[in-house]
Formats: C-alpha cells, structure tokens, sequence
C-alpha cells in the first residue's frame, strides 16, 4: 500500500506471526534490544529481497515490538507514521545507499509512542510492521508485486521465523508476510465470522477515505453515520427504538431485546474505539438517520 509524503512513498507491510497459543494473561509484548531488532530486521530485508530482487534497493524501516491489528489498522496509520518519522532522524552513514532500520528498547523502553498496548497482546495474531521507502518507482514497482503475490507464497524463512520465535519468547507456529490490504482482508474476514461484519465499511471508510462519509443504516444493527473523521451512533430512548425496530409486543421481549441492542452498540464503539476512531452517542429522539 504505497503512501505518499513530500518527496518519497512507502509501501506498509507486517510480518504476521501467527502463534500456537495465545499469550497469557500476565503477559506482555516484549520488545527486543537493538541489536536482536537489527538481526531480526536483516532476516527480513533478505527474505523481501527474494519476493521482488528491487525491496534491495529501498529502506526497510521496523521496529523489535508486535502488535494487534487494531494497532496498525488505524486512520492515518500512527504507527507507521512514528516509524517514517524516527527514521527520518535516523543517521545515515557515509553512503546514499539503502538502509535497515529498526528500532529496538533501551532500558526495556521503545522510542517514540512504539511502545505496544498490554490491553492488546493477548490475541494469536502479531504484528511487527515493516515499512519499505525510496524512490517512487521503485516503491510502486515492489509494492504491486508484494499485494499481487505475498498471500500466495508470502511465507517468511525459516531463520526469520526462528528468530521471530527466540527473540520474542513466543510459540510460532506460521510466520507470513502480508501488506496492509491483505491484514485489512484478513480484519474484514475475522469480523465476519464474530458477527460485526456490518461494521467493516464504516471502519474501512475510516481507513481508507478518512475525509469521506459513510452510514451503517440496516435494520436491526445500531444506527452509524461516519463523517468528519468520527463514527456518530444514534442514542436512542425506549420508544424511539421501538418504533424503529421493535415488531413484538410483549413487553419482557422488548425489554431484553433492547438490552441486546444496547451491547451491540457498546460493541461496536468499542471495535471503533480500538480501532482509534473517535465515537459520539448523539441522542436521536426519533430514532431517525436525519438526526445523526
């Protein structure tokens, strides 16, 4: 997923580790020295390098922490932005050639806002993100290759792999490459099979097209309006959601399904929430789109 800045474009990516067991509950992310980081990142420059001979040429920038996916699927891509930016002070030697850079923990701390979420880590999916920059063709050129192929034969080696495994403390059971539009498909797929399918293309607009607009406007589902880089859900009184949704009339299936619709909209705006998007309860005493 190439992303512009002033003079350069990036291609976002991650390797997923994709873990045996979850971790514990006491656990947490544990983020590598500088020198495991660097190891782990040459590893991986090696192993992009065989997807596409030009990832040689462009600077990988990553960092020795993982991540949940709602850590890197955020509006504006935070994350990788940090990165883009620590690297950007980075030194960069004698040369003008290609660089790998990774960010590791001095003193057990990451610099900058790196630092993983514990609330986060305990998911069987991690994340370390990897991002590639240089020249813009060479970026476009790397880049299409990387979505056009990486779900197919985008394994990571098994040296990677191992020292994914060592350096993390973690059970790894397979180690892949994905860029951002394959993790988003594989996000869209998860949420699909939990049930909250209907709340993808309101956070896929957050992700995509922050500036744009977007409704979740389907009976039975809480009513959403994204707009204004924030997702706006309708607070409804009793009646106004009776009138909207209600086809029962005995009075304790009403009250029980109104609590069920209640959860459902805390659920979602805790999805959007961990997904960085600001939510709004805006109180609808109607119950109608026209008041979000």
């Amino acid at each position: 997923m190439p992303i512009p800045t002033d003079d350069r474009v990036h291609v976002l990516a991650a390797l997923a580790l994709e873990l045996s067991a979850s971790p514990s509950s006491d656990a947490r992310p544990r983020a590598l020295a500088q020198r495991d980081a660097g190891a782990l990142a040459d590893l991986v420059a090696r192993d992009l390098a065989g997807f596409h001979p030009d990832a040689a040429r462009l600077d990988l920038v990553t960092v020795g922490a993982h991540y949940d996916a709602v850590e890197l699927l955020r509006p504006g891509w935070p994350l990788y932005r940090e990165l883009e930016q620590l690297a950007a002070r980075a030194p960069r030697g004698g040369g003008e050639g290609t660089r790998i850079i990774a960010f590791g923990a001095h003193d057990g701390a990451l610099p900058g806002t790196l630092a993983p979420a514990d609330e986060h880590a305990r998911g069987p999916l991690r994340l370390v993100p990897l991002l590639l920059a240089g020249a813009p063709e060479t970026v476009a050129a790397v880049g299409d290759a990387l979505e056009r192929d990486l779900l197919e034969r985008g394994m990571a080696g098994a040296a990677t792999a191992l020292a994914a495994q060592e350096s993390f403390g973690l059970r790894v059971e397979h180690a892949r490459y994905l860029t951002l539009h394959d993790l988003m498909a594989m996000v869209s797929m998860q949420y699909e099979h939990a049930g909250i399918a209907p709340l993808w293309p309101i956070l896929e607009a957050a992700l995509l097209a922050p500036a744009g607009e977007e409704w979740l406007d389907v009976v039975p589902e809480p009513l959403v309006h994204y707009a204004d880089g924030e997702a706006r859900i309708a607070l409804l009184s009793p009646a106004a959601w009776r009138a909207r949704y209600a086809t029962d009339q005995d009075a304790e299936v009403l009250e029980r399904r109104f609590e069920q619709f209640q959860a459902r909209q805390r659920q979602f705006a805790a999805v959007l929430g961990a997904h960085g998007v600001p939510v709004t309860f805006a109180h609808c005493p109607k119950g109608e789109a026209a008041e979000l």
